[in-house]
Formats: C-alpha cells, sequence, structure tokens
C-alpha cells in the first residue's frame, strides 16, 4: 500500500504543475467593430510636404499599472493592439520649415477593453478621439486612469526643405572654415631660425716685452 502510494507522488505532481496550463499568448489583433469604428476619422490631404499616406508617426504609449511604456511606429490609417487597448492613427503633421514656433502634431482615437462596472461585461470603448501636440501637450490630454498616448515624431519632408532658413542656419549644413578637404586645419611652417651672427674673434694675447 505504501509502495502504492509513493508510485502515485510524481503524477500527482506532474497534474498539479499542468492544472495551470501555460499562460495564453497576448492579443495582438485589433477588433473587428473597433476597426470599423476608427475608420471613421478621415485624413484631410495637405497641400504641401510628404502625401498624408506616406508619412510615418512615433507614438508613445505608457501602462500606469506597471509605468511600462514603449513606442508605437505607425502610418496614417493603421491599428495597434497592445493589451486591452488600441491606438489608431488617422494622420500627423508638423510645421512648416518657415513657421515658428515649430510644432508636431497627431490624430489619434484610442479604445480600450474594461468594464462600466463590477457587474457588466467587458466591451470596448472609445476613450479619446482628437489631436495630440508634441510641443503643447496640455492643449488636449487622454483622460484615462491606465493608459496615456503622446506624439513623439511625424516623418515628413516639404519641398525645398533642405534649402530654407532652418536648415540653413543648422549646425550641420554650417559652411566650414577654408582648409583641406578632410577639415583639419592647414599645417602652418614654422618660421625659419635666425642665423647665429658671427663670432668675434677675441683679440690676440699681446707677447710680454722684456725688461
Amino acid at each position: 500500500m505504501m509502495r502504492r502510494a509513493l508510485a502515485l507522488l510524481p503524477v500527482l505532481a506532474l497534474a498539479a504543475c499542468n492544472s495551470g496550463g501555460e499562460p495564453d499568448a497576448a492579443a495582438t489583433e485589433v477588433p473587428k467593430d473597433v476597426a470599423a469604428a476608427a475608420a471613421s476619422a478621415q485624413a484631410v490631404e495637405s497641400e504641401y510636404g510628404t502625401p498624408v499616406k506616406d508619412r510615418v508617426a512615433t507614438l508613445g504609449l505608457l501602462n500606469k499599472r506597471n509605468n511600462l511604456s514603449q513606442d508605437l511606429v505607425m502610418k496614417p490609417g493603421e491599428s495597434r493592439r497592445v493589451g486591452n487597448v488600441v491606438v489608431k492613427l488617422a494622420s500627423c503633421e508638423r510645421t512648416l520649415p518657415w513657421e515658428s514656433p515649430p510644432e508636431v502634431g497627431a490624430f489619434v482615437q484610442v479604445f480600450v477593453e474594461e468594464r462600466a462596472n463590477a457587474e457588466s461585461a467587458l466591451q470596448w470603448r472609445k476613450v479619446f478621439s482628437g489631436w495630440l501636440f508634441r510641443n503643447s501637450p496640455s492643449l488636449n490630454v487622454v483622460e484615462h486612469p491606465v493608459y496615456d498616448v503622446w506624439v513623439k515624431d511625424c516623418a515628413m519632408k516639404f519641398p525645398g526643405e533642405e534649402d530654407s532658413p532652418a536648415a540653413a542656419a543648422s549646425p550641420s549644413s554650417a559652411a566650414k572654415p577654408s582648409g583641406s578637404a578632410s577639415g583639419s586645419p592647414t599645417p602652418v611652417p614654422s618660421p625659419a631660425p635666425s642665423p647665429k651672427p658671427a663670432a668675434t674673434p677675441s683679440p690676440a694675447a699681446s707677447p710680454a716685452v722684456g725688461l
């Protein structure tokens, strides 16, 4: 009897380990109802710069529960799901090279899967829809107790931007000092040493005159 009980111990231990199972993989697919709702935000094409569809925005996403943040690199029209939050990018913009002060913005929608109360089921809810600005974050804020989203960059170009006064004033385009092509200073020859004056012969000792 004791031998049978001892033989069952490894089986019971293995069953206990497998009862929990492996953790489920985090869902990354965007729900169809959320994707359809997000499609209602249409980007307005600008007459200047890169077409909206070819721009690339970098958004920051923060989970306040664990203080973990990550960058989402997206094109307009794309959606990205991280756990129970979906971020949708409609468009991104930045000011023209000759406009001041410079600004970067993105039209973003944020959806979170959560419960309205303890008794209700989980459902996707739009928690934000609007423009976010990098240098003026207080103009529009994602107000949610868990998630925060902000814009970090909008990669796009304007015609002739490299010839703009702002580009010309940048340190990278500043004219280099004249000299060799490698940028190293031209060596200056050291002055030739002045010739030493000829030594003046000392007067010969006069012979002693005998008395």
